[in-house]
């Protein structure tokens, strides 16, 4: 190959690197972008939530933890990903570690809170003879664990 063709060969290189950059940006920017929508949204819907009821309740929080997952999955697979990974400075990562961490932190806190509470008021009900009767017909042993069917 001669230098001329060797010289195209490289700028093709080139450009095909800076429109994979751009590709690479623009989702990044549509996937910030995205995460603002649900935030505003969630902001938005949050004050309606004062006034709802169980249903709605139950919904909004399914919805969260959604999203919740979603995310968690992706950020899971980013620093799954060598390029991502290859290119993040130590105290980016230093902080995505410590966040998680106190989001974890907390998310146990609540689910030993939660569960604990629902399950003194779980046992006040039985004790006092107020457990919906085809409910606890329904599940009866099958249930051994919370959260698992």
């Amino acid at each position: 190959m001669d230098l001329y063709r060797a010289a195209g060969v490289l700028r093709r290189l080139s450009m095909g690197e800076v429109q994979a950059t751009r590709v690479f940006l623009a989702n990044l920017d549509q996937w910030v972008e995205t995460q603002k929508t649900v935030l505003a949204s969630m902001l938005k819907v949050e004050e309606q939530l004062k006034e709802a009821d169980r249903l709605e309740l139950i919904l909004a929080t399914r919805m969260a933890f959604r999203h919740m997952i979603r995310t968690l999955e992706a950020f899971d697979r980013w620093l799954q990903d060598p390029f991502i990974v290859g290119h993040m400075p130590r105290e980016m990562l230093e902080e995505v570690q410590r966040r998680a961490w106190e989001l974890l932190k907390q998310l146990l806190e609540l689910d030993i809170e939660h569960t604990s509470q629902f399950r003194d008021y779980f046992a006040k009900l039985a004790k006092e003879g107020k457990l919906n009767p085809l409910l606890a017909a329904q599940r009866g042993e099958e249930r051994r664990m919370p959260g698992v069917f």
